[in-house]
């Protein structure tokens, strides 16, 4: 059981930032002596793509709407990015969870936290100022490090934090859903008011 904790860790990290995810793991098991990471996460080919999807990503989620547009093509993609470091991760610890399992653990984990991102990006997209999907893409990236970086020397702690910021967000987002509801409603009333105007 001793990377059950890295694979929820590294599950909710990927519905955050996949890519900063395989990066960071990658790099510590590379030159910080993380056994722990799969040698896979190691290659450089690895590094460099995920470096420069990293730095795409890193832009792209601090503009309004295009942020949101991003989360609905990576709704697939962080899921089973979650999924495959999770089986990776069995794979390299065989006296953990089968990878099956792995692999459900992280990509479950990463799906309900990529829905947590999705829904606090469209509620953040209500407002016409663009400083708060900055302030939310840059809590996301350093949540994301540090949660990556706290799961590789104490993953027990990470996984714990990991698990309480999945409830709150979960909670978080349940109440925005009506914020959510009242933008679309209000943007579909002046739609219909310009038409008719037009008309």
């Amino acid at each position: 059981m001793g990377a059950v904790p890295l694979i929820f860790t590294s599950g909710w990290a990927s519905g955050i930032n996949a890519y900063a995810v395989v990066l960071l793991l990658g790099l510590f098991g590379r030159f910080g002596g993380a056994d722990s990471v799969p040698p896979v996460l190691e290659r450089t080919d690895v590094l460099i793509a995920a470096g420069v999807l990293f730095l795409c990503e890193a832009v792209l989620d601090k503009i309004p709407y295009v942020d949101s547009a991003w989360d609905v093509v990576h709704t697939f993609v962080r899921p089973v990015a979650g999924a495959t470091v999770g089986a990776l991760m069995a794979a390299h610890d065989p006296g953990s969870l089968g990878e099956v399992a792995a692999g459900a653990l992280g990509g479950t984990t990463a799906l309900v936290s990529h829905g947590v991102k999705a829904g606090l990006r469209m509620a953040a997209n209500t407002s016409p100022e663009p400083a708060s999907n900055i302030l939310l893409s840059l809590a996301e990236d350093l949540s994301v490090a540090g949660l990556v970086t706290l799961a590789i020397f104490h993953p027990w702690l990470a996984a714990s934090t990991a698990a309480v910021l999945l409830a709150l967000g979960v909670l978080v987002v349940w109440f925005a859903v009506s914020r959510i509801r009242r933008f679309w409603l209000r943007r579909r009333e002046r739609r219909l008011a310009r038409a008719a105007a037009a008309a």
